[in-house]
């Protein structure tokens, strides 16, 4: 993958959803890619009203969301490995690694992750 491309973690998403006009303007014309883990995430929320599930399946209909596969394994598997990292961020940082595109996330936590492209937003 390359130029127009990039992953995003839940916490953009969320801050998407919120009304953050300047990631949303950020993100416009890029394909956007999301893991199952970010899909499961925001849908797993305990008290979502039937409306925020409408806003969220608009979302991620919109998404290309990426399943597990061999290749995202053995990323998670080194990268675990390597990090203290919990298991739902290695499965996220392991997406961008093998779609070889920039993950954009709010979570420092990333930074550690060698040959992670990251686009840190404050």
């Amino acid at each position: 993958m390359s130029g127009n491309a990039i992953l995003l973690d839940t916490n953009i998403i969320l801050a998407i959803l919120g009304g953050n006009k300047t990631l949303d303007e950020f993100i416009a014309g890029n394909i956007i890619y999301i893991s199952f883990i970010t899909e499961l995430e925001l849908f797993g929320f305990k008290s979502l009203s039937l409306q925020e599930e409408k806003v969220i399946n608009s979302f991620v209909g919109d998404c290309r969301v990426i399943d597990i596969n061999t290749a995202i394994k053995q990323h998670t598997i080194k990268i675990r490995k390597a990090n203290k990292l919990k298991l739902p961020d290695s499965i996220v940082a392991a997406t961008a690694l093998y779609l070889e595109t920039p993950l954009l996330t709010a979570d420092a936590d990333f930074k550690a992750i060698k040959n992670l492209e990251l686009i840190f937003y404050k």
